[in-house]
């Protein structure tokens, strides 16, 4: 029987991942945020959610697409019977990234793809850690991620995939150095076009700017 798609939040969370540490390459937090806002962008792709003006979402269709991912997030949103207006996207990518990275490496540990190992700090407090697993998911999506960039981004799941990567910081980490320039920038220009990427983005911002006057 062969496997689902990964979904978009499942490819930017190993895009992310150190596979010998089991844990994010980069910002944990940042990261949260950009799965939650890939579950937005696989959820209107889906017919499932739409954006009202003032970057709000409003999910027009209920139904479950079927993916325990995209399930969990739909169910994280007001039903339409229930929201007299569209709840703010930077709002919601900060409050259900966590349940959202939660759903991702679960499904990503079913695949294969990580395995979980609960641990303990100074022996007393418990933490968890996914290394990589039997099945190798990690060592293609980075591949089609490096052909996507080296491409300019041609298709739609390739332009969501480097907006979201640019919006979450995590583009000098997946593609570092001058030769990569190009596509970092054009990865930025996409982060500012696509809502559900912007959301992050700002909400990435936003945290920044506070920690900065903290």
């Amino acid at each position: 029987m062969t496997a689902p798609p990964l979904t978009l939040a499942e490819e930017l969370l190993l895009l992310a991942h150190d596979p010998a540490r089991g844990r994010p390459l980069h910002h944990a937090r940042y990261l949260r945020w950009g799965l939650a806002g890939a579950a937005l962008a696989e959820l209107e792709q889906a017919g499932r959610i739409a954006e009202e003006r003032g970057g709000r979402i409003a999910v027009v269709n209920p139904l479950p697409p079927g993916d325990p991912v995209l399930d969990g997030a739909l169910a994280a949103l007001p039903a339409p019977a229930k929201q007299r207006r569209g709840v703010a996207a930077q709002r919601w990518v900060r409050h259900s990234g966590r349940p959202v990275h939660e759903l991702c490496l679960r499904r990503l540990v079913e695949r294969g793809a990580l395995r979980r190992e609960p641990r303990r700090a100074l022996g007393l407090f418990p933490y968890e850690r996914f290394p990589a697993g039997a099945v190798d998911l990690l060592g293609p999506a980075r591949e089609r991620f490096a052909a996507a960039a080296a491409a300019g981004f041609p298709d739609h799941r390739g332009r969501l995939l480097g907006a979201l990567v640019s919006a979450t910081g995590l583009d000098r980490t997946v593609l570092p150095g001058r030769d990569h320039r190009t596509a970092r920038r054009a990865m930025k220009r996409l982060a500012q076009e696509i809502w559900t990427a912007r959301a992050v983005e700002r909400a990435v911002r936003a945290d920044k700017s506070t920690a900065d006057g903290s």
